[in-house]
C-alpha cells in the first residue's frame, strides 16, 4: 500500500517556495554505480555530476544505479532545496537505488511506494525471472506547489541481461499502473536497457497509454545513443533511457545531455531530459 506523508522534514516544507512558470523539468539519469576502480571512479565523476545537475536544475530526477553513499552525495550536491525517496533494491541501504530526487520548492510528496519486478513484487530483493540483477520500481505521488495539482513519478531500471525479465518487468509495471489514480498525470523515468522503437518493451509501455517524450516534443536536441560506455558518442544511436508521460502532457522540449568537463563524463549514460506542462 502507498506510504503516506511525512517523507521530508517539516523544516524543509516550511522553506518551500514556488518557482515561476508552470513547466516541469524532468530528468532520467543512470548514474553508473560508485566504482572505486580507475578510470571513471565516482571521485572523478562526482564533480562533473554536480556541475551538470546545477546547470540543468531539474524539478525531478529519476536516477538509476546509485549506491547509498552515492545517492547521498548527489543529494548533498543538489543543495538544500532538494530531497529524495528511494531504497536499495536488496533492502535498506543495500545494492543499487532507483532514486527519485525532487525540488521541494516545486513538489511535495503525498504518497510513495516500492515494488520488485518479480513474481513476488512485495518481497524485498526478489528476482524470479532469471534476470542478472534484482530490479524494482519506486513511485511517488506529488503535489505540484505551483499549480496545486497532483502527479505521479515512477522510476525503474529493467534488466540488462534477460529479455524475458525485461518483458515480464514491463508487463508488471503496466499492470501496477492500474492501481494508481489514472486521472492524474504520470511521468515514467528509467533505463530500460533496450532501444526505443526496436524492442517489444517500448511497445508495452506505450500500449499502457503513455507517450515517449522524445517523439512528442515540440523541439529536440541532437540525438545520441544514451549509453556510451565512456567511448566516443554515437550520433543517432539507440535511446535506452526514456521519459514517458500520459498523452495529455505538452512536451515542449526533449534533450539528451552531453555535458562533460575536461573529457570526463559524469556517467557511462547520458541523462535525458524533458520540459513538460502537465
Amino acid at each position: 500500500m502507498p506510504t503516506d506523508t511525512g517523507v521530508v522534514s517539516s523544516a524543509t516544507r516550511a522553506s518551500a517556495v514556488e518557482r515561476p512558470g508552470r513547466r516541469l523539468e524532468v530528468m532520467s539519469f543512470n548514474l553508473r554505480y560508485a566504482s572505486t576502480t580507475p578510470p571513471n571512479t565516482w571521485a572523478e565523476r562526482r564533480p562533473v555530476t554536480r556541475e551538470l545537475l546545477r546547470r540543468a536544475r531539474p524539478h525531478v530526477i529519476g536516477s538509476q544505479e546509485g549506491l547509498y553513499d552515492q545517492v547521498r552525495d548527489v543529494a548533498a550536491d543538489l543543495g538544500p532545496h532538494y530531497d529524495w525517496i528511494g531504497t536499495g533494491r536488496a533492502g535498506g541501504g543495500r545494492d543499487e537505488f532507483e532514486t527519485v530526487y525532487y525540488d521541494t520548492r516545486r513538489l511535495w510528496p503525498v504518497a510513495y511506494d516500492h515494488y520488485w519486478l518479480s513474481d513476488a513484487p512485495e518481497l524485498i530483493g526478489s528476482n524470479t525471472w532469471g534476470g542478472g540483477s534484482i530490479r524494482m520500481v519506486t513511485w511517488v505521488r506529488f503535489r505540484d506547489l505551483r499549480t496545486d495539482g497532483e502527479l505521479y513519478v515512477l522510476n525503474t531500471h529493467l534488466d540488462s541481461v534477460s529479455q524475458y525479465a525485461r518483458t515480464r518487468g514491463a508487463a508488471l509495471i503496466v499492470e501496477r499502473l492500474g492501481r494508481l489514480d489514472r486521472s492524474l498525470p504520470l511521468v515514467v523515468t528509467g533505463d530500460f536497457n533496450v532501444a526505443a522503437h526496436k524492442n517489444p518493451v517500448h511497445g508495452t509501455m506505450l500500449g499502457a497509454g503513455l507517450v515517449d517524450t522524445w517523439d512528442a516534443a515540440d523541439r529536440r536536441s541532437r540525438a545520441y545513443a544514451t549509453f556510451h560506455g565512456y567511448r566516443p558518442l554515437v550520433p543517432d544511436g539507440d535511446r535506452i533511457d526514456w521519459i514517458l508521460v500520459t498523452p495529455e502532457a505538452h512536451v515542449h522540449e526533449a534533450s539528451i545531455n552531453t555535458f562533460s568537463l575536461e573529457g570526463q563524463f559524469p556517467s557511462d549514460h547520458l541523462p535525458v531530459q524533458a520540459s513538460l506542462t502537465l
